[in-house]
């Protein structure tokens, strides 16, 4: 358990998914979190499903944090921290989870030395099952990192990453939620095609990737190579893995991921 005080400036999906990942993980206590929010609506549903300290005053969860999490939008942070950079501890950690916004920009816009962790999450935090990639600045420190890590294990996975990969972080895990719904809808559709009701369907494709994604995982082994075990000789899954590479499917999904990722580098250079 930490002995800190960890805040929250923004507690919408990705800020009340971490809060609950880090209560069910018993990293802290419910009074060792506080968060803030643009309307009291959003305030109080936090409070009544967490039971932690919340507040509409950003400049409070700044001067109470050791480890601040920024988890408004982007388009806020011009606004977010000018309000908190004077009340924000030295010692304190800070975490952005801001898309195309840089460790250098957001130093910039503190004006002043801090300790900075760029994250990159994504949205299966919401069921304990985030892939997280973490950037640091020159000021963290090993055991901070790693207190930082934990966090982040606590709704899922996470890994220390250069921010040069930053912009293929948000390609392969970031925006790829999206994709993998596309591909579940459309196995759906073709399970509905042949007969099968909707949610049923719906049911056995994300059941089957779930489970085809742990495979990877759990076992080490190539993903190639737990594909080419599905296919038998002159069998239905070669007969469907053939047709998918007569459509593409490999070159389809580089080619979107890649643009994913150049999208992600033009806003973090964008002026």
């Amino acid at each position: 358990m930490f002995d800190k005080i960890i805040g929250f400036i923004g507690a919408g999906n990705m800020g009340s998914a971490m809060i609950g990942g880090i209560l069910n993980a018993s990293l802290v206590t419910t009074g060792q979190v506080i968060a803030s929010a643009h309307s009291k609506e959003t305030l109080d549903a936090i409070h009544s499903r967490f039971s932690i300290e919340t507040t509409l005053s950003n400049e409070t969860v700044a001067e109470r944090s050791d480890i601040l999490f920024l988890a408004v939008k982007p388009n806020k942070f011009d606004e977010v921290i000018p309000q908190i950079a004077p009340h924000v501890k030295s010692s304190c950690i800070i975490v952005s989870i801001a898309a195309g916004k840089t460790i250098a920009a957001i130093e910039k816009a503190f004006g002043k030395e801090i300790k900075l962790v760029r994250a990159m999450p994504n949205t299966p935090a919401l069921v304990g099952e985030a892939m997280s990639a973490l950037c640091v600045n020159a000021h963290v420190t090993e055991a901070e990192l790693s207190e930082v890590q934990a966090i982040f294990n606590s709704f899922g996975k996470a890994e220390v990453v250069p921010e040069s990969l930053i912009d293929a972080v948000v390609g392969v895990s970031g925006s790829s939620p999206a994709y993998v719904y596309l591909f579940i809808e459309a196995m759906a559709d073709a399970a509905v095609a042949d007969g099968m009701p909707r949610a049923q369907a719906y049911k056995f494709a994300a059941q089957s990737v779930y489970g085809a994604a742990k495979m990877v995982l759990e076992t080490g082994r190539h993903p190639g190579e737990l594909k080419d075990a599905v296919c038998s000789p002159g069998g239905t899954t070669i007969e469907a893995v053939a047709a998918l590479e007569r459509g593409g499917l490999r070159d389809t999904v580089i080619t979107a991921q890649r643009a994913c990722s150049k999208k992600s580098h033009d806003m973090s250079t964008a002026k």
